[in-house]
């Protein structure tokens, strides 16, 4: 079952998630299964960044979507999870090149220094003229070191874009992807739990109560974090701390695509280009690449799709 865990420390100005993803990552990995399987490393990365993009959407309550992506010049070219308002999520990634089995980050997207990480949010129902706001950070450190773990590139973004510590430990395999969120609680004016009115950055790792929370979160081993409980996993870590926990919620996987989004696709690419493609090849055939749901299109799909008045100049569209 898939569940998510929110809590704080009485006390500290500390709040913690734990997030594991179970029936819903199996969903997700068994649906890629249709179209072919990710090598394991690539599968590995997709299931830590679904469950870091669940607690990030979780962190915030963010109407819309969040879209955790890592991109870069080596054998993947880009690795994209989702995570939306009411905390299902999707993965998928595009994979050009060889993977080894024992590939971590860098020489799966960081190999000539050029990989990035991006978070974007794009808000539900957007304004006229609103854009979704993204930020941006390499996949390096402050000394231009190569990050090899997903969790340190999450650590330093949040650091650099909104000046709070932060804990993360992932984790993820075929059965189980699972991640654990330690944050130092942001400033608001004078009644933050810790006392103190100043800004967010004169605080970085300056928290005792922080950094104490912290160093425990990062005993928890990879193996824990996949096959224990949340309740043991709590209970191991933070024994001698006053834990406030919250009630579970319940995220899943779902995929937003749908034939409706794939005829405007269809119709983003003109009358020309469509029946280009069906001359060539009978029919359209089009795969999601998240949840592998395959959408066909004949030529009387496409004669309607065309039909007088309702063409339309090629543009751009995407699934999501």
């Amino acid at each position: 079952m898939d569940e998510l865990h929110k809590f704080l420390f009485e006390g500290l100005p500390v709040r913690g998630m734990l997030v594991r993803l179970t029936d819903g990552w199996r969903e997700s990995l068994a649906r890629r299964e249709t179209v072919g399987p990710f090598p394991p490393p690539v599968r590995a990365l997709l299931g830590e960044m679904a469950a870091a993009a669940t607690l990030m959407q979780a962190n915030i309550k963010f109407n819309g979507s969040l879209i955790l992506q890592v991109f870069g010049d080596g054998p993947v070219k880009l690795a994209v999870a989702e995570a939306r308002s009411d905390l299902t999520f999707r993965a998928t990634a595009k994979v050009v090149g060889e993977v080894p089995d024992s590939a971590r980050l860098e020489a799966m997207l960081n190999v000539h220094g050029k990989g990035r990480c991006a978070i974007t949010l794009d808000p539900q129902d957007r304004l006229p003229g609103q854009q979704p706001y993204q930020g941006v950070v390499p996949l390096h450190g402050d000394q231009r070191e190569p990050l090899q773990q997903l969790s340190q590139v999450l650590e330093h973004y949040m650091l650099q874009s909104e000046q709070l510590d932060t804990r993360l430990v992932l984790a993820a395999n075929d059965e189980v992807a699972a991640g654990l969120l330690i944050q130092r609680l942001p400033i608001q004016g004078e009644n933050n739990l810790s006392g103190i009115n100043v800004a967010n950055e004169d605080l970085i790792g300056q928290s005792e109560g922080f950094n104490r929370i912290a160093h425990l979160a990062a005993t928890l081993t990879a193996e824990e974090l996949l096959t224990l409980d949340a309740d043991t996993i709590l209970r191991r870590l933070f024994w001698e701390e006053q834990v406030l926990r919250f009630e579970p919620l319940a995220p899943g996987f779902a995929c937003s695509c749908s034939r409706p989004r794939v005829r405007a696709m269809l119709n983003g690419l003109g009358r020309e280009e469509a029946e280009s493609i069906l001359a060539e090849r009978g029919n359209i055939e089009i795969g999601c690449d998240f949840c592998g749901q395959q959408y066909h299109f004949d030529a009387v799909d496409v004669g309607e799709l065309f039909t007088p008045g309702r063409d339309q100049p090629p543009a751009s569209a995407s699934l999501q």
